[in-house]
């Protein structure tokens, strides 16, 4: 399965655990930022995958930030 991916700073690390564990099991990730630990603003990520979750493009997508909270609140807007 193809699978997006996305985080901010503080996901990043986490991020990049899960697109190695998802490449482990045979799955294929899609990394769509951050790309480091240098501060960035969540939404910029999140509606990068939550958009393409949305249009089918992908079935599903995994999200990463500090909390949890802001890339949820942000991939919500996209029902």
């Amino acid at each position: 399965m193809i699978i997006p991916l996305a985080s901010d700073h503080a996901g990043y690390h986490g991020k990049e655990t899960v697109k190695k564990i998802l490449e482990e099991i045979g799955h294929t990730p899609v990394d769509f930022g951050t790309h480091s630990e240098d501060s960035v603003d969540y939404p910029d990520f999140a509606v990068q995958v939550a958009k393409r979750v949305n249009d089918g493009e992908y079935d599903q997508g995994i999200l990463v930030c500090g909390s949890g909270q802001g890339v949820c609140m942000t991939a919500n807007k996209y029902p």
